[in-house]
């Protein structure tokens, strides 16, 4: 595996990570709602980014 596409893994992960964790935080209080947006936002372009160059041939 290239460092590249472990690269692209890490962000997709940390993507992925975005757009979950967010909602759990927003579900207990910890985080407002517009926090939450925008890290979810953060966390949807992370994820196209780094899950497209994985998948790309």
């Amino acid at each position: 595996m290239t460092l590249f596409k472990t690269l692209f893994y890490l962000l997709a992960a940390l993507g992925l990570l975005l757009t979950i964790v967010p909602a759990v935080l927003v579900f207990t209080g910890t985080i407002s709602n517009a926090e939450h947006k925008n890290l979810m936002a953060v966390g949807m372009v992370l994820w196209f980014v780094g899950i497209t160059r994985i998948m790309k041939r």
